[in-house]
């Protein structure tokens, strides 16, 4: 899909005053590059640090050979000088071991590596405890694998959760991947704003980066056992350039005042350090900022990558804007934003004039011909109570025969984004909402989101349902599809439809309920909502009964001050029956609308899909285990689940080591993805790992994610509401991909965003006091798990380096968590 530099969104790209766009370098004189003044350069070519990139004809050779391999680049931000690339085997991944061997690529590019000979790779060395050969994973359960939505300010807490469900993360996404880790959940945005000494040794513009004593090795490997040695790689090509190239940091004048570089460039260096220094034109920079370098030494800059030569070792690049302070969390969020590439730009006059002009709009009369009018019914939303953008609602009425009639209904969307006009084509290309813990970036515009989609109470709206006959205990005797309409009785919070099922026989009192249509009462509403409990419970049982998998993970929600913005506390988000409602009949719904488009478009279907976990981080796992006597049976989803959910007490201590356990069996999952059905052989590779199911998509968040409107336009050409979509299955497959990008991106972001919340809590409230349980013992660092916010740390046994001020390339007063007595 579109590369992510033009996603980039810089709110038109201001620079700061006196600021012109970037000239090469050589149009300035000495490159970076020239280290010594070029007299000495004219002598030969100047030795380059990189290596040239393989051309792309040899690249496809190599590729169809198998002597490439290609992945994606996984650089660990506990160490920056490793990198990773999963092997296609899915066995350990193939490393690679510094700046150099990795060739001027960032993290999420898609590369092409070449393996070295083996006397080059890695030793693992079986008695080392820093058992980080794999590097560091960010958290990538899938929602249905944790626990849906999220819990934050302005999210849905559960809706399609589950993949594999981490029942709590704070995740916004389906947890259904399985994937995640909360591995970095937090940390990876915390760690950015904190100390960490392990990263101290790049303070200094030209020092090498010293290796990992583990990395390289002299001796005959062949002597080794063979589980002690890691394929390792050097980049030869980047097939797709999937990092924005943008990055947040701080400007700094160049150590070297006699230098010719001095006079032209100054130094910025990013608060990621899996990004390299980059050298800015002085003439960008503030007018001041030679004569005082000391008053911006706090300000958050936006720099992007323009080049990186093969003789240079840090990246030229263009100063975008001045962010504003360091550790303030306005100009913080818009830091993490643009560096993923999320454009959060108002939407144009072009896309707008897609939408209803005549407002307040009403449904066209033609439109009732063409739909099921189930405006009598009681049908009704559950969503967090801070929720706008309603995109399902739920209805269940009693048969004669004791049997349900139970409806999910959803949003249509697809109605109001015409294909191929400039609204659909602003929704593909951002893909998802972005939810931060203060405010969210829409797919769509507000109007659509809000009013017109949004199934507000006592409104007409257009929907696609579902509607199922089923009995008591969840068994499915008939299933209907197709376009209705539908008027909301009332807008339920999950707060509301909890105290209804933990009171079934008390009428609630109406000040304790938000308004009903007079249509209907709050008894009928309460009994919808008891039948629909009943009813989710057995789906559930049976779920877990059948083999699915869920993960409980912590999620963190905050309480914000209405005048500041400014967090005042979080808790952990409690997700309880009334989000497993919702998230029973949406998994539903899901897996009915896979079936229903793979039998009618076998070849075109988007569908999801999540692998079993990574081979080699699950055998890593059962060994541990094993030599903990902890009695884990990794053999299958459902098998896991049964470990997980029995076999520990409910004392607090018990309760802990499951939470660390479940934290470390997120770590080999793998990302649920979408794919088109045309272009994988094998269905056997269609399973959903974490819900156990052979076919799986995503239908109903259509107001949130792209990929349910393309769902919404195939499960209507199935049922003959329109013709068959014109898109080859390697098109649909590049839009499947970029959906995937989209929402890892997305993920990243909610994370950092909870990060920071945390992390400026921990500033404005600290000290902070929290027990934790130690997870992993390094050579010279253990990680914990801090049990009450679910955060993961590490502590460094060499405290005086924690002390230092402003640690690594950050900046002294930016938050930290140095606060935290643990």
């Amino acid at each position: 899909m579109s590369h992510p530099d033009h996603r980039m969104n810089l709110r038109p790209l201001e620079t700061p005053t006196g600021v012109s766009a970037v000239a090469g370098p050589h149009d300035i004189g000495a490159s970076p590059g020239d280290k010594k003044s070029k007299s000495k350069s004219t002598r030969g070519k100047k030795k380059s640090m990189f290596e040239t990139y393989m051309s792309k004809e040899d690249v496809s050779e190599g590729l169809k050979r198998g002597t490439l391999i290609q992945g994606i680049l996984r650089i660990n931000p506990k160490k920056f000088h490793e990198a990773f690339i999963p092997s296609p085997d899915g066995d350990r991944d193939i490393f690679i071991d510094g700046v150099v061997a990795r060739n001027r690529a960032l993290n999420g590019d898609l590369v092409v590596v070449k393996l070295l000979p083996e006397e080059q790779w890695k030793v693992v060395k079986p008695e080392s405890n820093d058992k980080e050969t794999e590097g560091t994973y960010e958290s990538d359960l899938p929602e249905e694998l944790c626990g849906h939505h999220l819990p934050q300010q302005s999210l849905k807490s559960c809706n399609d959760s589950p993949d594999v469900i981490i029942e709590a993360q704070f995740d916004g996404s389906d947890s259904e991947d399985g994937h995640g880790i909360t591995q970095n959940v937090l940390v990876d945005g915390v760690k950015k704003l904190s100390v960490c000494v392990s990263e101290k040794g790049k303070e200094d513009g030209d020092a090498p980066v010293t290796k990992d004593e583990t990395t390289c090795i002299s001796q005959d490997t062949r002597a080794l056992p063979e589980k002690s040695l890691q394929r390792s790689a050097k980049v030869v090509y980047i097939l797709e350039k999937k990092h924005s190239r943008a990055a947040t940091g701080f400007l700094k004048l160049l150590a070297d005042k006699n230098s010719e570089l001095f006079r032209k460039y100054a130094l910025f260096s990013p608060s990621d350090h899996r990004v390299p220094r980059i050298y800015v034109p002085l003439k960008d920079c503030p007018h001041d900022f030679v004569a005082r370098p000391k008053d911006y030494a706090n300000t958050l800059f936006i720099c992007r990558i323009v080049d990186w030569k093969e003789d240079c070792n840090f990246a030229l690049g263009q100063l975008a804007k001045s962010l504003g302070q360091a550790g303030e969390i306005e100009p913080e969020t818009e830091g993490i934003l643009t560096e993923y590439g999320v454009d959060f730009s108002d939407f144009s006059s072009e896309v707008l004039e897609c939408l209803p002009q005549g407002l307040p709009w009403t449904i066209p009369p033609e439109e009732f011909s063409k739909r099921r009018d189930l405006r009598k019914d009681c049908i009704f939303t559950i969503d967090p109570s801070t929720a706008r953008d309603l995109d399902d609602a739920l209805s269940c009425k009693p048969l004669a025969d004791g049997s349900f009639e139970v409806g999910v209904h959803i949003a249509d969307v697809s109605y109001f984004v015409p294909e191929g006009s400039d609204l659909d084509k602003v929704a593909a290309e951002r893909a998802t909402s972005v939810y931060l813990v203060q405010k969210v970036v829409p797919m769509l515009p507000r109007l659509l989101c809000e009013e017109l989609c949004s199934l507000n109470p006592m409104s007409d709206k257009l929907t696609f349902s579902v509607i199922w006959t089923l009995t008591p205990g969840g068994k499915i005797l008939d299933e209907w599809f197709g376009r209705t309409v539908i008027r909301s009785c009332t807008k339920l919070s999950y707060e509301h439809a909890q105290s209804m099922i933990e009171s079934p026989t008390e009428k609630i009192p109406a000040t304790e309920l938000p308004p009903i249509s007079p249509e209907h009462s709050s008894e009928e509403v309460h009994q919808a909502v008891l039948n629909l409990h009943g009813i989710a419970k057995r789906l559930r049982q049976q779920r877990f009964a059948d083999g699915a998998l869920r993960l409980d993970q912590l999620k963190l929600a905050f309480t914000l001050d209405h005048e500041t913005g400014l967090p005042q506390g979080c808790h952990i988000y409690e997700y309880r029956d009334s989000n497993k409602l919702v998230e029973e009949f949406m998994l539903l719904a899901n897996m009915a609308v896979a079936h229903k488009i793979h039998r009618a478009f076998p070849e075109q279907a988007l569908l999801r899909r999540h692998p079993p976990p990574q081979t080699r981080m699950l055998n890593d796992l059962m060994e541990f285990c094993d030599q903990m006597g902890l009695p884990v049976d990794f053999s299958s989803a459902g098998a896991l689940n049964k470990s997980l959910t029995q076999t520990f007490g409910d004392d607090k201590y018990s309760l802990a080591r499951k939470e660390v356990l479940t934290n470390m069996c997120s770590r080999p999952m793998q990302m649920a993805l979408y794919f088109c059905s045309g272009l994988l052989q094998d269905p056997a590779q269609f399973r959903h790992y974490a819900l156990n199911v052979p076919l799986y998509t995503h239908f109903t968040s259509p107001i949130r994610r792209f990929a349910d409107v393309l769902v919404h336009r195939l499960l209507a050409a199935a049922l003959g509401y329109r013709e068959r979509l014109d898109l080859a299955p390697d098109t649909l497959q590049k839009q499947a991909d970029h959906c995937n990008d989209r929402r890892m991106a997305s993920k990243r972001v909610q994370e950092l965003s909870t990060g920071l919340f945390f992390a400026v809590l921990v500033k404005e409230s600290g000290p902070l006091e929290s027990e934790a349980m130690v997870m992993g013992v390094l050579n010279q660092a253990f990680d914990v798990l801090v049990l009450r916010y679910g955060v993961q740390k590490r502590i460094y046994c060499n405290v005086s380096a924690l002390g230092e001020p402003g640690g690594g390339r950050g900046s002294p007063s930016r938050p930290t968590l140095q606060g935290c007595r643990l």
